[in-house]
């Protein structure tokens, strides 16, 4: 069948892993003659985990400086394995010994070594050497070659701590110190305190790392640590201050260390206390006596244990205020009443009241404000409805649409007059040009005449026309309701009419005539008359005719007559000279 079995017992992989194996194969039984055939058969013993770990030595020993950083790897160990692959992993413990709680130990899977690590920091000046007792030890096991065992190690690792310059250590991680804010410069604050843990003890130095500005608030003794202030502080303003003191050996300025410290700033009561806010603070004209207007408060910048309770007064070095009062309320707020009834905008619309506000730190301090109360109109549940100016347009009844109205009523009639003005200037100019001017004809004339000895310039004939009143007229505006009798006029020469039969004629017509109504109308009468029996009024024949008539009450008559006035006294001066 060509099976190949093993000839030697207890074969080890360790000794020897690979054989090779020749193989021939003949026909014929093996007789002579008969034909063969040979093959070479590679073989390869694989492992069985049939060897323990085993230390190379029983004894090993370490160097770890004390300024080894905690968590990092400071040594290395393994145990060695005849066997591959899985049967030769292994695992590291630390199973005794009096750094146990100061070191560990971890595999690293690839190299199947012992990496120890460092769990606390070291200090040569306490501890300059610990043991450890550790143990190696294969994972997986194969009962069928436990008779072998055990398969684990244990070997001893002496760990010398080696001493190092350190820098100077601090006696507390953190400070926090306190200081008033009315401390003067140069008050000492607290001390920080540092020494040199190596064996040498040096002298250490200090100082304030200045990389902010809060770092300038104070100053260190370089020495004894003391610090103290270097600026005035404000509590208010800055109530916390964060600062960083470094110290270093004097023989060695390179270690240096650092610690944090808080300064906090305690209040002093060195606020006066103040109103909240600015109060606009109203009383109602209906208001009554007793009445509270209005709810004050105050506020302290200092801590409250300097000043949380309030006490507000009137100013005692005034005289009592015969219109307003003031109660404190004992929870730091006080109310404003008013101390009469009844007040007029008119009167008075403005009124101050000094109010006095102190605290209770100590010392106490006080400060004074001055409210101002303004007089408004109120509607009967309090709500105001308007105040100052606004006030007394509404007493006198007028309102803002009133107002509107008023205003837009002025702007028509003044556009009204102007139109008016421009109409009648566009106006042909009237007859008589001014009260200074008041001539003796009323007519105007486009043609000029001759002057008072022409008598040849006007045509007494056209005023004896008859033709001229023929033609019935009648009035536009009216219609008649009778209709007219024509009228016949018997037709005659001109030289036989007689101007005053002539004008009595069309009298008499106009009188009788039942369509002609009672009012002005245009009648033409072109007669000029006889001359009367009081004379002319012409001034034409004035300066040759003298008569003895005063003529000063034409001054009595008016403007229009102003210029006949002055005429007519000028002669009577020259007549009387």
């Amino acid at each position: 069948t060509g099976v190949i079995r093993t000839a030697l017992h207890n074969m080890d992989r360790e000794a020897r892993e690979h054989y090779s194996v020749v193989i021939q194969a003949k026909d014929m039984a093996g007789q002579v003659g008969g034909l063969s055939g040979s093959t070479t058969v590679n073989i390869t013993l694989t492992d069985v985990n049939d060897n323990p770990p085993r230390f190379p030595q029983k004894h090993y020993q370490l160097y770890v400086p004390e300024s080894a950083q905690v968590g990092s790897a400071v040594g290395k160990i393994k145990a060695n394995d005849a066997d591959t692959g899985s049967n030769a992993d292994m695992k590291y413990t630390i199973i005794n010994g009096d750094g146990a709680g100061v070191f560990s130990i971890s595999t690293d899977k690839e190299t199947r070594e012992g990496i120890l690590s460092l769990k606390k920091p070291l200090n040569y000046e306490k501890k300059k050497s610990y043991t450890l007792n550790i143990e190696g030890a294969n994972t997986h096991l194969d009962f069928r070659f436990s008779h072998l065992g055990p398969f684990k190690d244990v070997t001893m690792l002496k760990i010398i701590v080696g001493d190092v310059d350190e820098p100077p250590l601090f006696t507390m991680p953190s400070y926090v110190m306190e200081v008033y804010e009315n401390a003067k410069i140069g008050t000492a604050v607290g001390t920080v305190t540092a020494q040199d843990p190596d064996t040498a003890n040096s002298l250490v130095r200090y100082f304030i790392d200045h990389n902010t500005e809060e770092d300038r608030y104070f100053t260190i003794d370089a020495s004894t640590g003391t610090i103290k202030t270097a600026k005035t502080f404000d509590r208010e303003e800055t109530p916390w201050y964060n600062i960083t003191v470094a110290a270093s050996e004097i023989d060695n300025p390179g270690l240096v260390s650092h610690v944090p410290v808080g300064v906090r700033i305690l209040d002093v009561n060195d606020n006066p206390p103040e109103l909240a806010r600015e109060y606009d603070v109203v009383v109602c004209e209906n208001a009554k006596p007793g009445q509270v207007i209005q709810t004050i408060t105050a506020t302290d910048k200092d801590y409250s244990a300097n000043g949380a309770r309030f006490h507000f007064s009137l100013d005692e070095g005034l005289a009592l205020n015969p219109n307003f009062t003031l109660r404190d309320n004992e929870d730091n707020t006080a109310s404003i009443l008013t101390r009469r009834r009844r007040y007029s905008r008119t009167t008075q619309d403005i009124y101050y009241l000094p109010v006095l506000i102190s605290d209770g730190g100590v010392p106490p301090l006080s400060s004074s404000s001055t409210l101002t109360i303004r007089v408004c109109a109120c509607e009967r549940d309090g709500r105001v409805r308007t105040c100052h100016a606004e006030a007394f347009l509404s007493s006198a009844g007028l309102s803002t649409g009133a107002l509107i109205a008023i205003l837009l009523c002025v702007v028509i009639l003044l556009a009204i007059v102007v139109l008016f003005i421009t109409l009648r200037r566009s106006k042909k100019e009237p007859l008589i040009i001014s009260e200074e001017d008041v001539r003796e004809n009323v007519v105007t004339y486009d043609d000029e005449g001759g002057g008072e000895e022409d008598t040849e310039a006007f045509d007494i004939t056209a005023l004896r026309n008859p033709s001229a009143a023929e033609e019935l007229k009648y009035r536009r505006d009216v219609r008649p309701e009778v209709k007219p009798v024509p009228r016949h006029h018997p037709s005659s020469s001109l030289d036989s009419i007689d101007v005053q039969e002539f004008l009595k004629q069309r009298l008499a017509e106009a009188d009788l005539d039942p369509s002609v109504p009672p009012y002005d109308s245009l009648q033409t009468y072109a007669y000029e008359g006889h001359r009367s029996e009081a004379g002319s009024i012409s001034s034409l024949d004035s300066a040759t005719t003298h008569s003895d008539q005063d003529y000063n009450y034409l001054g009595d008559w008016g403007p229009e007559f102003k210029k006949l006035a002055e005429l007519y006294g000028e002669i009577e001066s020259e007549r009387t000279t």
